[in-house]
């Protein structure tokens, strides 16, 4: 009997910090709040609108954000670096019209496509030049970059857009095409994804995006190369909107040189919701998918409810600017509680009260 006591006695505070772990666990998983908040909309939209859990609508939700979220993944990874992207918007553009221009000049389509595709990666490299050789920052660059491209948009189109309705199946099978009833597109962002957010969490080579974004120079004196690190992040950034604008040609047989107004709001938006950094150093692909995937059900639940474009608008930029404010509050936080850690540990000793010395003094002489 006091064997089997003395059993139950040590087991129980291992069950309680098992318990403890799976709850620390929990806590620190920062995407969990987003999939409650989605959860949520779920439920409350299956009961403001009948058409919102159709598998039609679910499809056009995943469709929606299958282009802009691998922006947005290009963008995550930029934003951990410690850098930011305005571009991307108009670099997604450019892929498609560079594509769409040389498919109606003759040339196949694939190789149009790879052609529009290898151009959005010198963009990046040239962002990465302009950033890490001339000195410039992110915004000033990628700013200037924005008005380049879509200038070169507009003269490769004429200002008028470009119908594709002529591109061969295969091709558009990349936009439409479906596996087993799933869409093509769909399929493969989530493949881009995973392999993103694996190479993100175990890849040393990776992860080093994470070191420079969190603090420059003590990434510089381990030994880290800087400026290719930043070089790569421009490059694959500006690759990932070129990819997307290529599936979108391929979607919708066009190519606009007005798309991607607007872009780039909404991918800052979403990899700063699932948890990204203005401020480096923070970020991950599963919260920047569940940031698009928040933002395209709000866009989705807005439509149903036959809200006014003109609020969508509103309300994107309004989601932008809390999810920004937070984000700064928490760094604000951070720092405050590191600042008041550092000044307690270098707090000077307590001071002895006068004749307090002189008793001490007595003691030791006794």
């Amino acid at each position: 009997m006091s064997e089997t006591k003395a059993i139950n006695k040590d087991s129980k505070p291992k069950i309680s910090l098992q318990k403890l772990q799976i709850m620390e666990k929990l806590r620190n998983f920062r995407e969990l709040n987003l999939i409650i908040i989605i959860a949520v909309i779920f439920v409350i939209m299956s009961f403001a609108s009948p058409y919102f859990l159709t598998w039609e609508n679910i499809e056009a939700i995943l469709l929606s954000f299958t282009t802009n979220g691998i922006v947005v993944i290009g963008m995550t990874v930029m934003l951990i670096v410690g850098g930011i992207d305005v571009s991307v918007g108009y670099t997604m553009c450019l892929a498609m019209c560079i594509s769409g221009a040389l498919f109606l000049e003759g040339w196949s389509p694939w190789l149009a496509g790879l052609v529009g595709f290898a151009t959005t990666a010198v963009i990046g490299l040239t962002i990465g030049f302009f950033v890490t050789k001339v000195k410039l920052n992110h915004l000033i660059t990628t700013l200037s970059m924005m008005g380049i491209l879509r200038g070169l948009c507009y003269i490769i189109t004429k200002g008028t857009p470009l119908s594709l309705y002529h591109l061969p199946d295969d091709f558009k099978f990349m936009g439409v095409g479906k596996i087993f009833g799933i869409p093509f597109a769909i399929i493969l962002f989530f493949i881009i994804a995973i392999i993103c957010d694996f190479l993100i969490r175990r890849s040393t080579l990776i992860r080093i995006v994470f070191y420079v974004g969190s603090n420059e120079k003590a990434a510089m004196f381990s030994g880290i190369n800087v400026d290719k690190t930043k070089i790569f992040v421009a490059v694959l950034c500006s690759s990932l909107a070129g990819l997307a604008g290529v599936i979108y040609m391929a979607r919708f047989t066009s190519a606009t040189p007005t798309f991607g107004q607007g872009l780039e709001m909404t991918a800052i938006s979403a990899a700063v919701i699932g948890g990204a950094s203005l401020t480096g150093g923070k970020g991950t692909v599963l919260g920047a998918v569940l940031g698009i995937t928040l933002l395209q059900l709000v866009t989705s639940s807005m439509i149903l409810l036959n809200v006014n474009p003109y609020w969508q608008v509103f309300i994107t930029g309004l989601i932008l600017l809390t999810a920004i404010s937070l984000d700064s509050l928490g760094q604000m936080r951070k720092n405050k509680i590191k600042y008041s850690l550092v000044s307690t540990s270098a707090a000077p000793p307590a001071s002895i009260e006068p004749g307090e010395d002189n008793k001490q003094s007595g003691q030791a002489s006794l």
